[in-house]
């Protein structure tokens, strides 16, 4: 657990006036499982990605950490610094000096911000949707001497160019967060707008692999419940994303799924959710007594164990080799 997670006692629902209300309405703007439909209203994408994000904050810092996102394990290394180096090889790609500035799209409570930003000495401004992200990634700059260094701002990152002039920053990064996006070349087309000629935009994107089929129901099954637990729309293939980097204007540098290197002695980066199983359970124990007692607010549980139930088809997803979290693809903007 990260210095600064909320207890259990804090777990609360963000930013949402009825979190039990939310959720329920979060759970319905799905289609059938199975169906491989995904948010059935695309137009209400960021308002529910909000609502998700002001149910689950709390709990991911206080079952994950402060860095929302996977990593495999290095041999011999535990996750938290496996976590670290993959956030500083994100920042090596980046190629940044130290005063420069970088955005982060989509930066959570900012665990890689405050990272890549001690690395690098570059100024990180991260946007992130949910105001209640906003409020905790700020407090945990401040917390660690890093506010001279790092911004938030709230915002929808489809809509960067009205908080941001034209070629603002020199870089750009996300780190499993534009799968978020309705449309993957919107997002990609409002990070190639902000950056400047010649700078990079590096992204750990989730993708469907060249395994997946869209006709294997067992396939689909898996998708349709990587996208309801996780907020996203639906799920895009590796050719579907480097496209939308294309349409939006970027030279794609490299790309390459890292899951696929994870090989041994490395772990891969499915580990951590299945050896952590036996933490599921103790955190869900806490959380049914909690809510039994009624000290956690509505829609809370029912938004763990969404969580515990996703981690299962996570796993799955990687098992069989159908999804990766971490496609990672670094994109230049042409200098002329």
């Amino acid at each position: 657990m990260s210095n600064g997670a909320p207890s259990s006692f804090g777990l609360s629902g963000g930013s949402c006036k009825d979190s039990g209300k939310d959720f329920n309405k979060y759970m319905s703007s799905y289609g059938e499982m199975g169906s491989g439909e995904g948010i059935i209203a695309r137009d209400e994408t960021p308002g529910l990605v909000d609502t998700f994000y002001s149910l689950v904050t709390d709990i991911y810092e206080w079952g994950w950490g402060q860095s929302f996102h996977f990593a495999p394990r290095l041999a011999g290394q535990d996750d938290h610094t496996s976590e670290v180096a993959h956030e500083c090889h994100l920042a090596a790609c980046l190629q940044v000096q130290p005063g420069q500035k970088v955005l982060d799209a989509g930066c959570g409570v900012g665990g890689p911000m405050r990272r890549i930003a001690a690395r690098t000495g570059a100024h990180v401004t991260g946007v992130t949707i949910n105001q209640y992200q906003v409020d905790r990634a700020t407090k945990h700059n401040r917390d660690l001497g890093l506010e001279k260094l790092t911004n938030v701002v709230q915002g929808n990152f489809l809509e960067l160019d009205q908080k941001f002039a034209e070629g603002t920053f020199d870089a750009a990064y996300a780190i499993e967060a534009t799968c978020h996006a309705p449309d993957l070349s919107e997002v990609y087309g409002q990070i190639y707008k902000v950056l400047k000629p010649g700078g990079r935009f590096v992204t750990y994107e989730w993708v469907a692999t060249d395994l997946w089929d869209k006709g294997n129901p067992v396939h689909v099954k898996i998708m349709d419940e990587i996208n309801k637990g996780n907020g996203l729309p639906d799920m895009r293939t590796r050719k579907e994303a480097e496209a939308a980097a294309e349409k939006a204007g970027f030279k794609i540098v490299s790309s390459i799924d890292l899951a696929t290197v994870a090989t041994p002695p490395n772990t891969p980066w499915t580990a951590r959710l299945s050896m952590n199983r036996f933490q599921h359970f103790v955190n869900a124990a806490i959380v049914t007594s909690l809510d039994a007692i009624g000290l956690l607010p509505a829609g809370v549980k029912d938004a763990h164990d969404m969580l515990v139930n996703v981690a299962h088809w996570l796993v799955e997803g990687g098992k069989t080799g159908v999804f990766t979290p971490m496609q990672l693809m670094v994109l230049e903007k042409p200098a002329n």
